[in-house]
């Protein structure tokens, strides 16, 4: 009869112990790298210096008078 109380004592002391659940475990999240992709394709340099250019010829000239040829006679 004493084993019989004894089990009984030390099934009910190992229950409380797991009161409160079984806790998940906390996982971290996977770190992932995103490569990250242009969609210009090397266009980008070529086109700005184009601009640049456009603009470069846009702007030269330094005589604003047309020139006119001399009339006949």
């Amino acid at each position: 009869m004493k084993k019989v109380a004894l089990a009984a004592a030390l099934s009910l002391a190992a229950t409380t112990a797991f009161a409160g659940g079984v806790v998940e475990p906390a996982m971290e999240p996977e770190v992932v790298k995103a490569t990250t992709t242009s969609s210009s394709g090397g266009i980008l340099i070529p086109l700005l210096l184009l601009i640049v250019v456009a603009a470069a010829i846009a702007s030269s000239g330094g005589n604003d008078t047309p020139i006119t040829p001399p009339l006949p006679g």
